[in-house]
């Protein structure tokens, strides 16, 4: 017989229930099946495992069945309570706390250990509900943006499930329309209804008891909000996805539902072939993709990651920068040279001021897409810009290609260069040496201070989300 601890620990409180419903002590008993009570005793405490034919002697001398020994259900309220207890102090969640573990004594009452079970409970409810450090959360990004780079952001289940998908909606070709997204959403059993008191903390919210899916009632230019929202939330039904367990699995369902939304707004087969296309007329860029299926600049930049590479053979980078500089989304397999924190993330990190993400900040005019060749490190990279605004503030949004790929895309012919050395602070993280002896020891800059540091991390079943208003919502249109 092979047990586990715990089917150890529970054999041992079995063989110690009927040793004592018996009268015996360890040393008598030990005596009637010929071993030393200590070894009864570590038996009995589930640190030895005993032979069959041991165990058939104790069923024999305390008068009970072997398979009453052997029963995986504790004997008892306090055995169960005392089993319980000896499993949480040997997890990793409590573990990692470095605190001591309690000594279960006779004398220990069972309403003490239903305490400090209770406490127990509370840890791993806790840690279930995804609750993440933002070294964790960093840590948790890093690792799916390097194992995206190694699959080269290219995910065939999930595009195959969304052409799958869009042909049984009747969806050929050209920009998807808000009818067959609703034809989709029915085929799953849902209804797409647009109202104006979504909780502040969702941007959907799926009822899956009434088949309900809702949305906001305004949509960002070109409608692709709205597509995108309502096909995201039809992703986690499609996908088959469980409430996220830890902050890694929320970020791998949140990297599914945008790709099956990038895939249905930009089906494979299409996509594939207006970029094959434009390739052989070395035309490519992000603003014709964009326009050919009805989508955002970042949408369609980002979309061009998951197909170039796999189906075209070109490596690339895709960057998403704010009006600081510091980069909010990111991919890269192409070896462009990135700033990036101890842990290996690059979100939050200032990007050069020599890459056009930055400085196509600087331009006049911000209605078309810029280009620029720069000279790193890592070599020479050609890239095209786009800036926009939303209510938070500026952004950009850059695709590029290493220096030998560029001349396939539109813009190649740019003279515009810069040279990178960063990460050499020398390059532009440090200022000009005139200019620091001109003013070091003579200033104080006040700091404009971002909120976010201080704002917890999302947590809860769904991170991030107000459980209260998000049932007090459903509450409400359920009555309606």
């Amino acid at each position: 017989m092979t047990a586990s601890g715990i089917e150890l620990a529970t054999l041992g409180h079995r063989i110690r229930h009927h040793r004592l419903e018996s009268g015996m002590t360890l040393d008598e008993l030990g005596a009637q099946v010929g071993v030393a009570g200590s070894h009864l005793s570590l038996i009995e405490n589930g640190k030895r495992e005993p032979k069959l034919s041991l165990l058939q002697e104790i069923a024999r001398a305390t008068g009970v069945e072997l398979a009453d020994l052997l029963s995986t259900e504790p004997p008892n309220r306090r055995a169960a309570l005392e089993i319980e207890l000896e499993r949480a102090q040997a997890s990793t969640v409590f573990r990692r706390l470095g605190v001591t573990p309690v000594k279960v004594s006779k004398a220990m009452s069972d309403d003490t250990l239903e305490s400090i079970l209770g406490l127990h409970r509370e840890l791993h409810r806790r840690e279930r509900e995804a609750i993440a450090t933002p070294e964790e959360a960093r840590r948790a990004n890093t690792e799916l943006r390097l194992h995206m780079r190694e699959r080269n952001n290219y995910l065939p289940e999930i595009e195959r499930l969304a052409e799958k998908q869009l042909k049984s909606a009747g969806h050929v070709s050209g920009a998807l329309t808000h009818r067959t997204v609703s034809l989709m959403a029915e085929q799953l059993g849902f209804e797409l209804i647009y109202v104006t008191d979504l909780p502040h903390s969702a941007r959907s919210v799926t009822d899956i008891q009434n088949g309900r899916i809702y949305l906001p009632p305004a949509s960002i230019p070109g409608g692709h909000g709205l597509r995108s929202m309502a096909l995201q939330a039809m992703g986690h039904r499609m996908l088959g996805h469980q409430p996220p367990t830890s902050y890694a699995d929320f970020l791998q369902q949140r990297l599914e539902i945008n790709y099956y939304a990038a895939c249905c707004l930009m089906p494979e087969t299409n996509a594939v072939a207006f970029l094959q296309q434009a390739k052989k007329d070395r035309n490519l860029a992000v603003e014709d993709f964009r326009d050919a299926f009805g989508v955002t600049h970042e949408a369609a930049g980002m979309r061009m990651t998951n197909l170039l590479t796999h189906h075209l053979g070109i490596p690339l980078h895709f960057l998403r920068v704010d009006g600081t500089g510091a980069i909010s989304r990111v991919y890269e397999n192409d070896d462009l040279p990135l700033p990036m924190d101890v842990t290996g993330s690059v979100e939050g990190q200032m990007v050069c001021r020599k890459f056009l993400a930055r400085s196509a900040f600087e331009e006049q005019n911000r209605t078309t897409e810029h280009y620029q060749y720069t000279d790193t490190p890592a070599g020479s990279f050609w890239c095209s810009t786009q800036t926009g605004s939303t209510s938070s503030g500026e952004f950009s949004v850059t695709v590029g290609v290493p220096f030998d790929d560029a001349k396939w895309f539109r813009g190649r012919e740019t003279q515009k260069r810069a040279v990178s050395t960063c990460p050499d602070e020398t390059c532009c993280r440090r200022p000009p040496t005139d200019a620091a002896a001109r003013w070091d020891g003579k200033a104080w800059p006040s700091a404009r201070v971002h909120m976010q540091m201080f704002s917890p991390l999302p947590s809860g079943k769904f991170p991030g989300v107000d459980a209260t208003e998000v049932y007090a919502f459903l509450d409400r249109h359920a009555e309606g």
